[in-house]
């Protein structure tokens, strides 16, 4: 995902909530103001429908006495309470006489608010309440600063005795519709505003309720009421839950940060045709991420796998079937963004379908060989086996651009990504010097996904019959190996090489880049045991965790987005590439420096990224100012570094539980799984820590055939 600019009047306070293909930000009271915050609003297919949507007693704004999403991430519940109110210069109401509470929920397009007003005070009261509705209907480029020369057409704003209803006529020839109704109506409506003239009594609770509903084209808006909205919301999340693999364990601080980690992640969950599908993070990326749905799932596959599942098969179903310069694409490539945004649809920005990312091809073969060891479920191999082989025959023709065996990119749309891995800013990928590497580039991680992604089809092949092909993949993935530790190792720098770039020139650069090609088992033993000690000296390991860029490096920055800041994927991935070689105090050291960095973070959120700067002592990690929160890849980070510390492997063909030397990070006595699935089976795992951080394994309930393998 390329960077976002830096905007002023950031906060990180602000409250998020998501449904399918509607989010909100909020502030703190559970207002929306763009002026206050840039990114604020209500937002629906890649549209910002409110701009504006704040509450004022008597023309003030009410003091925030509690604000909060509630775990399952449905509900935000804020207690408000009226400052001093004045009349003819005296005090007519002192503050704190009158408790507002604030809820919000979102659904299906429709952000549903309802407000309780209850009178504290020993007499009577009168209140006006005034609800600003205001509508931009800025695309989400715009929003992050994106200039545009024309745009479309508001129309008035219409007056209905119940609210307020606005329209924007968009330049891709969409109405964009925005209906605020409320429930009793109000005293007042005015073009912008809708007031309440409250008279309460002594004691008093008077409640009211608001529906802004988000439509676009021909679609109408039922609009159901703010109860029916939460029990469906609830019901949703208790199925999810359902599904899922439960953890605990004995620190309630841990447990914090696994509710809202899986939490974040139901909620970034959106059901498509195919399936569910984990979209990247909010604000800037909730929409499909092909790179980001893959890891994601990676990080999921083990507590559930039917995500994997819904992220194959809608990938699959994206999957380019012709060559566009325009979009990047060739056939069988993999899709890295789709937008539904006026602009994409448009063409102003390259993104409504777009294919630019050189990764997301290999990793989408990854998973599949990932999720057919998991779960045996041969079936979902046969239904996308053409799928999986037009990907091999991208990574083979156009993921080879000049026949060298390594898969490389070079941009072919002039508005697209200049770098096409998962860093992809346009300073990410530089020479020691610091010059910026010219292409096609060849990235040391991709060629790790490459050579999983050729022992992920021979096993596909080989379980579906097919043993020529699946011989061939196998020697082709060990020809990679050997071709790969020739042109990447740097031997005085104790790592690989960030990438090669046109002219074969290795960008000689200590970047975090190599611990992926640990995660996909592509080196050797000697040579991963140099690489994590060099990924975790002093120059990469910022005490909360592993830079993208060593310090010393020409264009280190922690406040960089990519050249020097700190991502709990990246680190994720790289302590599940030390476990692959039994460096487990490696992994562990990794897990646990995030979940102290974890205790910073308001609600316990983990976000995109944050800044590189060394760990200070009585400080926590440095903000990065705009970085998505939540993030699914980083909510999934704490799933992926407890596996790897366990080094558990779910075989769902023979049936099987194996922990490699399983370890416990020191702040962990005791750590259960319940339903763990394996196969048609499942199995709940309780572990106690011994003192040498050891972990022994006892089996408390088994339903189904499994059986469970301790290698110490």
């Amino acid at each position: 995902m390329a960077e976002t600019r830096v905007t002023e009047g950031h906060d990180e306070l602000a409250r998020v909530l998501m449904h399918q293909d509607t989010f909100a930000v909020f502030d703190r009271a559970g207002a929306i103001s763009s002026a206050a915050r840039q990114e604020q609003g209500l937002y629906h297919r890649g549209t910002r429908h409110v701009s504006r949507l704040d509450l004022r007693i008597d023309g003030q704004r009410p003091m925030t006495l509690s604000s909060t999403v509630v775990r399952d991430n449905t509900l935000l519940a804020v207690d408000l309470t009226n400052p001093d109110l004045s009349r003819d210069g005296n005090v007519a109401l002192p503050h704190g006489s009158v408790h507002l509470f604030r809820g919000c929920i979102l659904e299906d397009g429709v952000c549903h608010q309802r407000l309780r007003v209850h009178n504290f005070s020993v007499g009577e009261i009168s209140l006006d309440l005034h609800f600003r509705l205001e509508g931009d209907f800025a695309d989400v480029f715009e929003v992050r600063g994106t200039r545009r020369s024309r745009r479309g057409k508001h129309d008035p704003p219409e007056i209905h005795p119940d609210g307020i209803a606005l329209a924007y006529h968009g330049l891709d020839g969409v109405i964009r519709r925005t209906r605020l109704r409320c429930r009793p109506a109000p005293s007042q409506v005015t073009e912008g505003e809708v007031r309440f003239a409250l008279t309460l009594s002594a004691g008093e609770e008077r409640e009211l309720s608001f529906e802004v509903s988000c439509t676009q084209g021909t679609s109408t808006d039922q609009v159901p009421s703010y109860g029916d909205a939460a029990r469906r919301r609830e019901a949703e999340q208790e199925t999810l839950k359902r599904h899922e693999a439960h953890i605990g364990s004995s620190s309630g601080l841990f447990d914090e940060w696994l509710d809202r980690s899986t939490s974040d992640l139901r909620m970034l969950l959106t059901r498509k045709p195919e399936g569910l599908y984990p979209y990247a993070g909010v604000p800037w990326y909730s929409t499909p991420f092909g790179r980001d749905g893959i890891i994601t799932a990676l990080q999921m596959l083990w507590i559930q796998p039917e995500v994997a599942a819904g992220v194959l098969r809608f990938l699959a179903a994206t999957q380019s079937r012709h060559s566009s310069a325009e979009d990047d694409a060739e056939p069988g490539k993999i899709v890295h963004e789709i937008r539904e945004g006026e602009m994409a649809a448009r063409g102003e920005v390259p993104f409504g379908r777009y294919y630019g990312a050189v990764d997301t091809t290999p990793l989408f073969l990854v998973l599949a060989g990932e999720y057919l060891h998991a779960t045996g479920d041969l079936a979902l191999v046969k239904e996308l086996w053409p799928n999986f082989l037009a990907a091999l025959s991208w990574i083979e023709t156009h993921g080879d651009l000049d026949g060298d065996g390594f898969v490389e990119y070079a941009r072919r749309s002039p508005t697209g990504l200049s770098n096409q891995g998962w860093k992809d800013s346009a300073d990410a990928i530089f020479h020691a010097d610091g010059r910026l590497a010219e292409g096609p580039i060849a990235l040391c991680e991709v060629q790790g996904y490459v050579f999983a992604a050729r022992r992920a089809m021979s096993q596909m092949a080989l379980a579906l019959g097919e043993e020529s092909l699946g011989r061939r993949q196998s020697a082709l993935a060990e020809e990679l190996r050997v071709r790969f530790e020739s042109a990447f190792w740097c031997e005085d720098l104790s790592t690989y090489a960030l990438a090669l770039d046109g002219a074969k020139k290795q960008c000689r650069v200590r970047a975090s880049n190599p611990g992926h090609c640990l995660a996909m088992r592509l080196v050797g033993a000697e040579r991963a045991s140099r690489v994590t000690a060099t990924l975790t000296d002093e120059a990469f390991f910022s005490g909360w965790g592993i830079r993208t860029v060593a310090l010393g490096e020409a264009r280190f920055n922690p406040m960089s987005y990519h050249d020097g800041s700190v991502w709990p994927h990246d680190n994720a991935l790289a302590a599940l590439g030390f476990a692959h070689y039994g460096l487990k105090h490696a992994a562990l050291a990794v897990l646990e420096r995030f979940f102290e960095a974890s205790l910073s973070f308001e609600l316990r959120r983990m976000p995109e990224l944050f800044c590189g700067f060394a760990r200070r002592p009585g400080s926590g990690p440095t903000l990065y100012p705009v970085a998505c929160s939540p993030q699914a890849w980083s909510s999934g980070a704490v799933l992926m570094m407890l596996r790897a510390a366990l080094g558990l492997d779910v075989d769902g063909v023979r049936g099987q539980v194996t922990l490699h030397s399983p370890m416990l990070p020191a702040f962990l006595d005791v750590l259960h799984i319940e339903g763990l699935r394996v196969g048609a089976s499942r199995i709940d795992l309780r572990m106690h820590r011994y003192a040498d951080g050891a972990a022994g394994v006892d089996v408390s309930r088994r339903s189904g055939p499994v059986a469970l393998s301790v290698h110490k």
